[in-house]
């Protein structure tokens, strides 16, 4: 498995974010992760990436455990949190030099150039991040995710600020990188969830309420029907 939790706990006082969830991606699967505000998405995916500790359980990326292994496991894994925190005073060129040198990637230059271009930035390239809309900050975010070809992408409201043509063209983007990578995707945006993923995990409460094929879950009706049946706070 490329992806696997067990047993998953983080508790904030009384109040349990993640209640002993399980769960396993395999490679090439893109599986999307939904959840009202508050249902625990963002903590399950704090603590596979090694940024959150949990108090229980298990998370493991490629076989390495993220815990006892942290500096390893995120090595395996590009990361694009909600919040996308950038050094704005940076130029995106620097910036990306700057995360392959973290990386100890060789043939910078080129893999820069090769990344920047896949993300659509070349007409940005040359800007500081600061001056970016936030559509091409989220593309600043993916291209640092991406640029030491990880095996497992984990992207939390990727499409986040970009407009319909950008949408499109970085649903691409991540349905290519699912081909050979593994990609656990959180978006609010249903249709997005629908157009690019094959699986979807949905957790409310910190507790996961569905896990199955996309096809199979969507003969039970629309995915907005489904998710408001098992997520309504009625």
């Amino acid at each position: 498995m490329s992806i696997q939790v067990q047993q998953l706990l983080k508790q904030y006082g009384a109040q349990k974010a993640v209640n002993n969830i399980s769960f396993s991606i395999n490679k090439g699967e893109i599986v999307g992760f939904l959840g009202p505000n508050g249902a625990g998405k963002s903590t399950t995916m704090k603590i596979i990436t090694g940024y959150l500790a949990q108090d229980a359980g298990t998370a493991t990326v490629c076989g390495i455990n993220v815990k006892t292994n942290a500096v390893e496991a995120k090595g395996k894994i590009g990361y694009l949190p909600e919040s996308n925190a950038l050094y704005y005073d940076m130029y995106v060129k620097e910036y990306l030099t700057f995360v392959a040198g973290i990386h100890s990637i060789a043939n910078r230059k080129s893999l820069i150039a090769n990344t920047i271009e896949l993300v659509g930035l070349q007409v940005e390239q040359n800007k500081k991040i600061g001056q970016l809309s936030k559509g091409y900050k989220q593309r600043v975010g993916l291209a640092a995710a991406l640029i030491h070809n990880p095996e497992i992408l984990i992207l939390d409201e990727p499409t986040s600020g970009l407009d319909p043509n950008q949408i499109i063209e970085i649903r691409s983007v991540i349905k290519e990188q699912g081909k050979n990578k593994t990609v656990l995707f959180s978006s609010h945006i249903l249709q997005e969830v629908e157009a690019i993923c094959d699986r979807v995990i949905i957790i409310n409460k910190g507790v996961i309420v569905a896990d199955d094929n996309l096809e199979q879950l969507k003969k039970q009706g629309s995915l907005e029907n489904i998710f408001r049946q098992l997520t309504s706070t009625k």
